[in-house]
């Protein structure tokens, strides 16, 4: 992943100039961020070559909008990455009372998890992402998302619901 760093470049002309006065910094910041934000893309698209793009994309502007973009500032250039390619920010509410879940016996292998988390709607994902996966807590989600904190602890507990409903199923 690190080696791509010159690629989100290449084709950045409004950076360009920026990039070469700022390429330590951009290097350093890709280098604390890249594996995190592609990550985070892969599960969103499950697509390599859209991961890239929109991880790319994801620094172009962060660093358009500074020269050094901190966490925080690098989520929600992700996040207004995401929203342009799907529906992320209004939770999917199940009000439906949900049947007794199976137990879940015997190993459970790991591509029935992550079909499982690839079926989730993409909202409920994206938290479930950065809550289970990347430690966010649910102030810094809803903060991202523009949800109240309740709607993040809700639709990760939904998320959760429906991944082990899901892996049950298979």
């Amino acid at each position: 992943m690190a080696s791509s760093y010159q690629g989100i470049f290449d084709n950045a002309g409004v950076l360009a100039p920026a990039a070469e006065k700022h390429k330590a910094a951009y290097q350093e910041i890709y280098k604390q961020h890249g594996h995190r934000i592609y990550s985070l893309a892969f599960w969103m698209t499950e697509n390599e070559i859209t991961a890239k793009q929109l991880a790319a994309n994801t620094f172009l502007r962060a660093f358009a909008g500074a020269v050094r973009p901190g966490s925080e500032q690098i989520d929600l250039a992700f996040l207004a990455e995401v929203r342009e390619l799907m529906p992320v920010g209004a939770l999917q509410l199940r009000c439906a009372v949900t049947a007794a879940l199976p137990s879940i016996k015997g190993n459970v292998k790991r591509i029935h998890l992550e079909r499982a988390v690839s079926q989730v709607p993409p909202t409920e994902r994206l938290i479930f992402l950065l809550h289970d996966v990347e430690s966010y807590q649910h102030e810094r989600i809803a903060h991202l998302l523009g949800i109240s904190e309740t709607e993040s602890r809700f639709g990760l507990c939904q998320a959760r619901v429906q991944i082990r409903e899901l892996v049950a199923r298979m």
